[in-house]
């Protein structure tokens, strides 16, 4: 019945319906058919822009921000790094449509198209919000310490100064966080539920995708603690790990590109724990931090740890 299923439909007269399978230049684009599974090879090239732009456009904004002189981009002028912020806000959304362009799956694209514009309304956000909290740090701010505790921020006059800080900090770490990160883990795993094949073969990553994979697993590290996104993550970790337990009743299994999305959660979810042992003894941090899930920024720690460092270093 499959293989019946599976045989090449005779051409159509003019203005007769086309046959279900082909696909549809009209409505919302081309559709493909749901009954047949096709190849999907390693999106090496895909793969490798997104870690490079993570690295180097996200993790490296705020390291361009310290590094370069501050006479190239006075504190009331956009820093290096929100041009690297804006860059990203451009190709990350390109990236994650050309992604979906390649699923081997027919995907909502009512709800890619949401997302995307979701996506870029939150980064845009963060934009502002990262942009002054990042260049209060010339000013002596602390981002181990909560806004009000900070002691640039609580000798402000009028105390109403503090709620506009408060504010931004809001857009800042939850607002744009949620609209930024919620979509793009979404678009992440609607990709994911395309990445299964029936050809066992076809389910072997490249030694491409295995050096890639440490890169990016990193990313996703720091993306998760910095952006404090613990829950978003670990639940779209067991949404795919459902997944992949009930394609398998189906004799189903991931693809190369899938396998690279899955076992880049795991190792990231590695990395979150070894950090969390780590500094789980830091008092100060537990303070920021409290409650049930334990996850400190990394930019909180260079703030506590390595400006003490290099203040040290400076006086000796």
């Amino acid at each position: 019945q499959g293989s019946a299923r599976r045989r090449p439909f005779p051409a159509a007269a003019p203005g007769s319906p086309a046959p279900a399978g082909t696909l549809f230049p009209g409505r919302h684009g081309a559709v493909k058919g749901e009954d047949t599974f096709k190849t999907s090879p390693f999106h090496l090239d895909l793969w490798f822009y997104f870690t490079l732009q993570n690295w180097v456009l996200d993790f490296g904004r705020p390291i361009a921000m310290i590094i370069l002189p501050l006479e190239w981009f006075p504190l009331n002028k956009p820093s290096a790094g929100d041009y690297f912020h804006m860059a990203y806000n451009v190709i990350t959304p390109f990236l994650l449509l050309k992604l979906i362009e390649r699923s081997p799956k027919t995907l909502p694209r009512s709800m890619i198209y949401v997302s995307i514009i979701m996506f870029v309304m939150g980064a845009s956000i963060h934009l502002v919000g990262d942009s002054v909290n990042h260049r209060l740090i010339f000013s002596g701010y602390q981002h181990h310490l909560s806004v009000r505790e900070n002691p640039i921020i609580k000798n402000l006059k009028p105390e109403t100064l503090i709620d506009s800080f408060e504010l931004l900090y809001y857009y800042d770490e939850y607002l744009g966080h949620s609209m930024w990160y919620i979509p793009f883990f979404l678009i992440l795993f609607i990709y994911f539920t395309g990445c299964f094949t029936p050809v066992a073969e076809e389910s072997r990553m490249p030694v491409a995708a295995l050096l890639l994979m440490g890169p990016s697993s990193l990313y996703y590290w720091y993306l998760v603690t910095e952006g404090q996104i613990f829950i978003l993550y670990i639940f779209t970790f067991f949404a795919m790990m459902a997944l992949v337990m009930h394609q398998k009743r189906k004799g189903l299994v991931l693809d190369s590109n899938g396998l690279f999305l899955f076992y880049s959660f795991i190792i990231t979810l590695l990395l979150i724990a070894g950090w969390v042992a780590w500094l789980w003894n830091d008092k100060i941090l537990r303070k920021k931090y409290p409650g049930v899930i334990y996850i400190p920024e990394p930019w909180a720690f260079y703030t506590l740890h390595m400006n003490n460092l290099h203040a040290a270093k400076e006086s000796l």
